[in-house]
């Protein structure tokens, strides 16, 4: 009570002190060395033996109240915005094919780049996708991230093929589908903290806790991948994509992984999953154009493995597939602490 005497003070509830003691690393074993059966517990005698303090009562602290439907459609609004301008932008230049040049395609295509951008940047302020301790440098991976989608299958195929040798065609399908999926990744990450804190408050051990976070954390990212998969298809049909977007639907749920991590003030990890993937896939091209010098010919022979198996398509589901699997696994972790549900 004296080592953590200053949490206990400031505490309004046994279950902040709870989560106080989690987050300082004492666990149901350590509790049992004070005769207590676990945290929660141990937190109720801290709380109850900690005596007021002589200065004005601490400010009430309303347990994460639920937004209400004004602020819930505000939020709502503003994440199908970055999804409404990359729509808008496709359908002006399919309207305006053929009667516009080149540069003043290319104007219509950074106009609707730089709104999409806004956009994103005025939806990730507000609502559950919202990182309070920011997102440090996952902006630059996801950048590089977005860009391979749409130029990466192209790039890998000119370099296997002896290139790069002319302008490489985008393939703007996945952008369009990833950006409509932001407002279903905001509901499912609205869900999952709803339902985590509802679930915290109704625990009295540390693993009955995670226990039941765990399936909640599973059920949001299915949910979030049943509404990103219809949206990448009908982007495709509509932009002309071909194949089962597997690369972009990794890269979605690699994005929702992050960004649920960052929210619950854990970006660490996302930020370190955004890197793998983007080293992986820049190594792919480099390991091509490194085989082109002599006695380096096995350099190559993963990447023409892969692109064999699975097409260009496989480099990026590859690295995307593999960061978002071991973010899961760091996510079912972490988000199964108490102290993940209780930051302010």
């Amino acid at each position: 009570m004296h080592h953590h005497r200053a949490l206990c003070e400031r505490a309004v509830s046994p279950l902040e002190i709870a989560a106080g003691l989690e987050a300082h690393g004492l666990t149901d074993r350590t509790a049992a060395r004070y005769r207590h059966r676990d945290v929660f517990a141990l937190a109720e005698e801290l709380y109850a033996r900690t005596p007021a303090g002589p200065a004005e009562p601490p400010p009430p602290v309303i347990p994460a109240p639920h937004p209400d439907a004004g602020a819930r459609a505000g939020w709502t609004l503003l994440a199908l915005l970055p999804g409404a301008a990359c729509l808008a932008t496709a359908g002006v230049l399919r309207l305006t094919e053929g009667a516009l040049g080149g540069g003043a395609r290319a104007a219509v295509t950074l106009t609707g780049a730089l709104l999409a951008c806004l956009a994103l940047r005025l939806c990730l302020r507000r609502g559950p996708l919202r990182a309070p301790e920011g997102a440090g440098r996952a902006g630059l991976y996801a950048c590089w991230l977005l860009s391979f989608a749409v130029y990466g299958e192209e790039l890998i195929a000119q370099v296997i093929s002896g290139g790069p040798d002319g302008p490489w065609q985008p393939s703007p399908a996945p952008l369009l589908g990833l950006a409509a999926a932001i407002a279903p990744a905001a509901w499912c990450a609205h869900l999952f903290t709803v339902r985590a804190r509802r679930r915290l408050e109704g625990s009295r051990a540390l693993e009955e806790f995670g226990a039941g976070v765990r399936p909640l954390l599973l059920g949001a990212v299915a949910l979030f991948l049943c509404a990103l998969l219809p949206l990448l298809h009908l982007a495709g049909l509509g932009l002309g994509g071909t194949g089962t977007p597997v690369a972009a639907a990794a890269l979605g749920v690699l994005f929702f992984l992050a960004r649920l991590l960052a929210a619950h003030g854990l970006p660490g990890p996302g930020t370190v999953a955004l890197a793998a993937a983007c080293a992986v896939e820049a190594a792919a091209p480099a390991l091509v154009l490194a085989a082109r010098l002599p006695g380096l010919d096995p350099l190559a022979r993963p990447v023409h493995a892969l692109v064999e198996a699975g097409g260009t398509g496989a480099v990026p589901a590859l690295a995307c597939g593999a960061a978002a699997l071991g973010l899961l696994v760091h996510a079912s972790a972490a988000l199964s602490r108490a102290s993940a549900h209780t930051r302010t």
